[in-house]
């Protein structure tokens, strides 16, 4: 009597144990599908101002995988707002790349830093792989200040498209030494590894000070220097470790850039909300979302007291194809699911404030950014 009295228990306790483990699953399923909402910051009105010909400063900046539904995600998580509300001038981006429907953020970033498209994973170069001149490269010539700053290493392909010139995106290390290369006067963002601890056994940090570089390697250094130029490496850390990152360096990149009487270009790159699609993950998506809007927040600001600084505000594609199945506006709840974990094809969003934002509104390739850009400043290439 005893042998099946035990049988029944251990079978008894094995079907409980999968029961326990559905439940869990589910929990866990349902806790990816929803951004449980939180403490919302408060989103001030921006002033708008058109009334100079063309812009003296351009701020660049890139929500990587976002579309219009984390746009939205992102506002019903802040309570209904965003710092993107204050965007008036707003247009659609197609993105694929030069051949096939799906683009990478390599082909895409090189499409907007360059004006021509190309393959996925290329960084600044052709379809033959022979150099394109890229927006920060061609206002530099003319006197700007030029600048990156990223949440993700420097040396990833939406930053590199627009300072390298390399056939793959993977080539970090020649991407970082095109950097030291180029004469960018401030980047920053984490992948000092790339500069440091190479294969080819050399290190470029002592480079970039023989350069005139100030190497940062915090926030806290960044916010010290007070002029010239800037190399600040920091980690790469998700957006619950990060805190205000993105905004502050962003702010410091606005000030030192700013001390050039002659205009500067500024792309920032809102890095992980394209981590967020890939991991099919609804906290990580919106948390991206809301620190990327923060910076967004920080720039209008700038622009608004400058009154000469044109902002767009764009993605290279979006992620995940996210679908918002519901939400609360008074709780910042937002439940969603994602078609899968890759890019899509979908248009993305071109948002543009200032001068100049006009030239930004209607359906245009990814490449026409580029080109209203060269518009916007009258200068023919």
């Amino acid at each position: 009597m005893k042998r099946p009295l035990i049988l029944i228990i251990v079978v008894l306790l094995s079907v409980n144990h999968g029961l326990l483990g559905q439940t869990n699953t589910a929990d866990s399923i349902k806790s990816k599908n929803t951004y449980p909402g939180g403490t919302f910051y408060k989103v001030e009105s921006i002033r708008h101002f058109r009334n100079c010909r063309k812009p003296r400063n351009i701020v660049l900046m890139i929500g990587d995988g976002m579309g219009v539904a984390q746009v939205f995600a992102g506002m019903t998580a802040n309570g209904g707002h965003l710092y993107i509300d204050n965007f008036d001038r707003i247009g659609f981006s197609k993105t694929q790349p030069s051949k096939g429907y799906i683009t990478d953020s390599a082909a895409g970033g090189t499409a907007i830093a360059t004006g021509e498209k190309t393959y996925d994973g290329a960084v600044g170069v052709d379809t033959l792989k022979k150099p394109l001149e890229n927006i920060l490269e061609i206002v530099r010539k003319r006197g700007f200040s030029t600048g990156v700053v990223v949440t993700t290493e420097v040396t990833d392909a939406t930053p590199a498209s627009f300072v390298a010139h390399v056939p793959s995106r993977y080539q970090s290390e020649e991407i970082a030494q095109a950097f030291v290369d180029s004469g960018i006067d401030l980047f920053i963002g984490a992948g000092r590894e790339n500069f440091e601890n190479r294969n080819d056994g050399k290190n470029l940090i002592p480079e970039l000070a023989a350069k005139g570089y100030k190497v940062c390697s915090s926030v806290d250094e960044i916010n010290a220097v007070k002029s010239g130029k800037t190399g600040g490496f920091l980690e790469n850390l998700p957006y619950d470790k990060r805190g205000d990152q993105l905004a502050v360096t962003t702010g410091a990149a606005l000030r030192l850039l700013s001390r050039n009487g002659q205009g500067f270009f500024l792309m920032v790159e809102g890095s992980k909300i394209d981590s967020g699609g890939h991991a099919t993950d609804m906290n990580q998506e919106v948390g991206e979302m809301l620190d990327f809007d923060r910076a967004v927040g920080k720039v209008l600001e700038f622009a608004a007291k400058d009154r000469r600084t044109l902002v767009v505000v764009t993605a290279d594609h979006e992620t995940g194809g996210l679908s918002l199945t519901g939400g609360d506006m008074s709780t910042g709840k937002v439940t969603g699911n994602f078609a899968w974990g890759n890019h899509t094809g979908i248009m993305v969003p071109v948002f543009a404030y200032g001068p100049g934002a006009d030239a930004f509104m209607g359906i245009y390739e990814n490449t026409g950014i580029f080109r209203r850009f060269l518009k916007v400043l009258k200068i023919r290439n």
